[in-house]
C-alpha cells in the first residue's frame, strides 16, 4: 500500500531534486532550459521555489518522497504579483537567460485555465527510478479526494502527450489542445469534474 502525506518544510530539497529528475527530459522544461546541462543543475532549484509558492494549496508525497504533487486552491492558480516579488532574486538567479521563455510558458498557461472555480494540479511528478509502482496515481488520487470534498472539479495541463491517458484514467477528459507561441511546446488542457 502506498502512503501520501502532506510534504513538509524538510522535503524541500528531497522533494526538488526528485522533481528535477522526474522533469529532466519534460518538453515544457526543456523549451526553458534547452541546454541538457543547465537544465539538470537548475530544475531543482526552480521546483525548490515551486515547492515554497505552492504552500499555499497542497503539496502531497509519497512516505520517502519519491512522488509528489502541487496542488493551488481554487482562485489561486495564478501566482501573485506579491509572491512574484518576494521570489524575484531567487528566481531571476535561477532562470537567468531564460527568463523570457518562462514568462511566454507561464502566460500561456494562464491564458487557458478555464473560467470556474477549479483545484490546480500544477506539478505532479515520480522519481525515474520510481516510476510504474503506482506512486504518481496514489498521489493524485490522494489531491482529487480533497478535490471532491470541496465539491471542486480539478484540471491540469501537460506537455507530455503519452501522460494524457493516464490522466484519462483518473478521471480527467481533454478539453483543448494549444500551443506556447513562438516555436513553445504543445499543451493539453484537462479537467476531472467533482467525483470522476
Amino acid at each position: 500500500m502506498v502512503t501520501i502525506r502532506d510534504a513538509v518544510s524538510d522535503d524541500r530539497a528531497a522533494v526538488a531534486a526528485m522533481l528535477g529528475r522526474a522533469f529532466a527530459n519534460d518538453p515544457a522544461m526543456s523549451y526553458i532550459f534547452p541546454d541538457p546541462l543547465t537544465r539538470a543543475e537548475r530544475l531543482p532549484r526552480l521546483f525548490a521555489l515551486l515547492f515554497d509558492s505552492d504552500a499555499v494549496g497542497m503539496r502531497l508525497v509519497s512516505a520517502a518522497a519519491e512522488a509528489g504533487t502541487f496542488w493551488r486552491p481554487p482562485g489561486e492558480a495564478e501566482v501573485p504579483m506579491t509572491a512574484m516579488l518576494r521570489q524575484a532574486i531567487p528566481l531571476l538567479a535561477t532562470l537567468g537567460t531564460a527568463l523570457p521563455r518562462a514568462l511566454r510558458l507561464a502566460h500561456a498557461i494562464e491564458a487557458h485555465f478555464p473560467s470556474e472555480p477549479f483545484w490546480y494540479l500544477h506539478i505532479a511528478g515520480v522519481d525515474p527510478a520510481r516510476q510504474g509502482q503506482g506512486l504518481g496515481g496514489a498521489s493524485i488520487r490522494a489531491g482529487l479526494a480533497r478535490c471532491d470534498a470541496d465539491g471542486v472539479p480539478a484540471y491540469l495541463e501537460t506537455a507530455t502527450g503519452s501522460n494524457v491517458a493516464l490522466y484519462g484514467r483518473l478521471g480527467f477528459e481533454l478539453i483543448r489542445e494549444w500551443s506556447v507561441p513562438k516555436g513553445g511546446p504543445r499543451f493539453w488542457s484537462m479537467i476531472r469534474p467533482v467525483g470522476g
